[in-house]
């Protein structure tokens, strides 16, 4: 069964089409496309038409289009609209119409990508699951996932994000999920926002997209939560709460130890023990409330608990490697995709758990932090997870202020910017290190976790691999 015939595309988006073709999947982008995708030639940082003759030849089944890119000689393979967006949107509205699944939709300012991965893992072992792929959480990305979403599919997981007041309710409303999880609140995009209560106020329109059966699944020791409070009261909803004191679903007891979280926590009058395979109370949170809010779904979350054993966090996102170079071996913490106070301080805490005979951390500039930016790479160095931290590297102009705030004895160096620390990393690293390595993703930090990669991979018997952890 396609997921898309010609006939239902145009209906859906309210455009025209003279070709017969069906589309098993829908691409955005000519890189990852698959035979068989209808490509949708969205304008963003590039304009799609000029990869549409390109995603014609790699087996796209047709491309929705506003007009005929001039290397396209044929009108069969296009499906013609007026605005492409709108028309994404379309096919968005159509699927979530026909689809049977039950809906989960996830925002919050730090696990979000975590969270929908926890998920993921836990609902495939029960049924047919789709999710949004990557972090592709935006004005797009949430309307491509749902197009994208197969007619038989028993659970969906759309992760939704925001950089901007009003961006969530409008995704929440298309996306119109059963449940919705609202990992935490913390100062993130604050530059486009006038408070933290704003953001909480944003993440709480989450609940715009529930009915009144619905479910919004929240936190109790975020920030802010009597806004989260009004927000349910006024749309009407079902609410949950997790954390460690809340009543609803709540950690009894967290053990981090030999590289695991291990777990016991109730859900209702359900007691339940599940563990990770790595360190961080805020992945136990994380996954409590990913739980907590399977109890109001067609779910089993014993069995979901148990599953949750096979998750591990995604490169970028705390992904561990046990690494070997010349001088030894070495752990690297990957986390280089995203910052903000709240997740930094949660990584610092995982690296301060390590039994290392180092821990160092190699950090960059969290950004869109407002007026106080400054003052927020500050206050880091008040965080109790720096008294187990050995040594601090930092780079950019906004860690500049970390560097001067931290104890001499704790002070690394501090670079320019991610090139320079890239470049002088291997002269940072020991044998037996354990090594963070965050920062918010347009600070560059990738850089430097290709390049301590790449110091391992120099002997061929010491690859990069994810940590294995002995039980």
């Amino acid at each position: 069964m396609s997921l898309w015939s010609a006939q239902d595309a145009a209906l859906a988006t309210g455009g025209k089409t003279a070709g017969k073709w069906q589309a098993e999947g829908v691409s955005i982008d000519t890189r990852t496309l698959r035979a068989g995708d209808l490509f949708v030639a969205l304008a963003d940082h590039r304009d799609g038409h000029d990869f549409v003759a390109d995603a014609l030849q790699k087996g796209a089944s047709a491309a929705l289009v506003s007009r005929r890119p001039a290397d396209v000689l044929s009108d069969e393979n296009l499906l013609y609209v007026q605005d492409v967006q709108i028309a994404l949107e379309g096919l968005a509205r159509a699927a979530r119409h026909h689809s049977a699944a039950q809906v989960i939709a996830i925002t919050g300012s730090a696990g979000k990508t975590s969270t929908k991965e926890m998920l993921r893992v836990m609902l495939q072992a029960q049924g047919k699951t789709h999710a949004s792929y990557a972090s592709y959480n935006n004005h797009w990305g949430v309307p491509l996932t749902l197009a994208s979403l197969p007619r038989d599919a028993a659970f969906a997981v759309v992760e939704i994000g925001m950089s901007n007041p009003g961006e969530i309710a409008p995704l929440a409303r298309l996306v119109r999920p059963d449940a919705a999880l609202v990992t935490t609140v913390a100062p993130a995009h604050l530059a486009a926002f006038e408070s933290l209560e704003g953001i909480a106020r944003e993440k709480a329109a989450i609940v715009q997209g529930l009915s009144t059966r619905g479910y919004a699944v929240l936190n109790a020791e975020a920030p802010c939560i009597s806004v989260m409070e009004q927000a349910v009261a006024a749309k009407g909803c079902q609410s949950l709460w997790f954390g460690t004191g809340a009543a609803q679903a709540r950690i009894a007891q967290l053990s981090l130890k030999n590289g695991l979280t291990q777990v016991m926590a109730s859900i209702g009058d359900l007691s339940l023990k599940f563990e990770l395979h790595t360190v961080g109370r805020h992945f136990a949170m994380n996954a409590l409330g990913a739980l907590a809010l399977l109890s109001k779904l067609n779910a089993d979350v014993e069995k979901a608990a148990r599953v949750l054993a096979q998750w591990q966090p995604a490169e970028g996102r705390g992904m561990r490697h046990q690494l070997r170079a010349s001088f030894g071996a070495f752990e690297l913490i990957d986390d280089a995709y995203n910052a903000n106070p709240v997740s930094m301080q949660a990584a610092l805490d995982v690296l301060a758990q390590a039994t290392s005979s180092r821990r160092v951390a190699f950090l960059g500039d969290m950004k869109e932090l407002g007026a106080d930016e400054r003052a927020h790479h500050s206050a880091l160095a008040r965080l109790p997870a720096i008294k187990n931290v050995d040594l601090i590297h930092t780079a950019g102009p906004l860690m500049a202020a970390l560097h001067r705030s931290l104890p001499v004895e704790k002070r690394g160096q501090h670079f320019a910017n991610a090139k320079e620390m890239a470049a002088c990393v291997e002269d940072l690293l020991q044998a037996d290190d354990c090594i963070l390595v965050k920062a918010s993703l347009s600070s560059g930090l990738r850089q430097v976790v290709d390049a301590i990669k790449i110091i391992s991979q120099s002997d061929p018997d010491c690859a990069a691999r994810p940590v294995e952890r002995k039980r």
